[in-house]
């Protein structure tokens, strides 16, 4: 993972040596009224990694910012996304010496 990061091994051990270790499951049943489901307002997720998978392709809750604008995330089947988090694009634009603002990620 440090390696696709482009950070080194060694950075990527100090980031979640202290930390404290999560692993979290929500299961979320399809909802039988769709026309009132609420989603989240824009976020970035604070966490190192969120692996998701999304049951059908249908259902299309996960968007990216790309370019200015929201775009869904069209899961492939049988196929895990795997989103990184805050704290490694973080760590990593810090290594490479370039100044960030987490609301523009």
């Amino acid at each position: 993972m440090a390696k696709s990061l482009g950070m080194d091994q060694h950075d990527i051990g100090i980031l979640f040596e202290q930390g404290w270790q999560t692993f979290r499951m929500n299961y979320y049943p399809p909802c039988p009224q769709p026309e009132l489901v609420m989603g989240l307002n824009s976020h970035s997720d604070a966490v190192g990694l969120t692996i998701l998978l999304q049951l059908t392709a249908d259902t299309q809750g996960l968007q990216i910012k790309q370019d200015g604008h929201w775009v869904p995330v069209v899961p492939l089947p049988n196929a895990f996304i795997i989103n990184i988090g805050d704290i490694l694009e973080v760590k990593k634009i810090m290594s490479q010496g370039e100044s960030i603002n987490l609301i523009d990620l």
